[in-house]
């Protein structure tokens, strides 16, 4: 499982492969093997939606469940629900996705 910023979503959307956390993924990937992603980013609702969305069509890719940070100060930010990842890990081993992705 890995952490995700908008950064890293974007490279991972776009197949840029330049740092160790995305090679490792695209090994990951080549293998078929699935990959937990733990979105925490200040732009989900913005910026890196279109991202998020890629990833989500894709197969072997699977979110922990994610809910807005906060929506009064950040609004557009959105982070990962830390008490979903043992069942995010469980279902995506089955290669299933856990429903609701969004809280």
């Amino acid at each position: 499982m890995r952490l995700v910023v908008g950064n890293t979503i974007a490279k991972l959307a776009h197949d840029i492969i330049d740092t160790p956390a995305t090679m490792a993924t695209k090994s990951h990937l080549r293998n078929e093997r699935p990959v937990v992603i733990a979105v925490s980013t200040n732009n989900a609702l913005s910026g890196a939606a279109e991202n998020i969305g890629r990833l989500l069509d894709r197969q072997h890719y699977y979110f922990v469940p994610f809910k807005q940070d906060n929506p009064i100060t950040k609004p557009r930010s959105m982070v990962f629900d830390p008490t979903y990842i043992i069942k995010t890990l469980e279902y995506a081993l089955d290669r299933e996705q856990i429903q609701p992705i969004i809280l």
